[in-house]
């Protein structure tokens, strides 16, 4: 654990509860704070609510699709940064051209995320 992840604030949405509740111990055991959503509508006023510094999202969300939620998210702020967790398949080039961070299939390996955050955090 390193001290620069100690305020940042990250944003995980998925309408999966034993899915976000591995990835907020994970992040949480890992010295970050964690916010939780269920959809995209919640995503979007916790995003609004909090200093958000990343977010971890599922594409599969009821309520306000998870594109439709990283479009949102990106136009409010062009550089967060944005990785999108998945159970489909044929998502990568898509999450590519739309500006993702990172995209990891589901299931989530704990410790590839948290070097995926890291190194989004490094970027300039």
């Amino acid at each position: 654990m390193h001290l620069g992840c100690m305020k940042k604030q990250v944003l995980v949405v998925d309408d999966d509860a034993p899915v976000r509740d591995s990835l907020k111990r994970v992040l949480e055991d890992s010295g970050y704070e964690v916010v939780t959503a269920i959809d995209g509508q919640e995503a979007l006023r916790e995003f609004a609510a909090h200093e958000i510094s990343l977010v971890i999202l599922d594409l599969n969300l009821p309520i306000k699709a998870g594109w439709e939620t990283f479009a949102l998210l990106s136009s409010s702020n062009p550089l967060l940064p944005i990785i999108i967790i998945t159970g489909m398949s044929q998502q990568f080039d898509f999450a590519q051209a739309a500006g993702a961070g990172a995209l990891l299939e589901k299931p989530v390996d704990a410790a590839l995320l948290l070097r995926t955050i890291e190194e989004l955090f490094r970027e300039p």
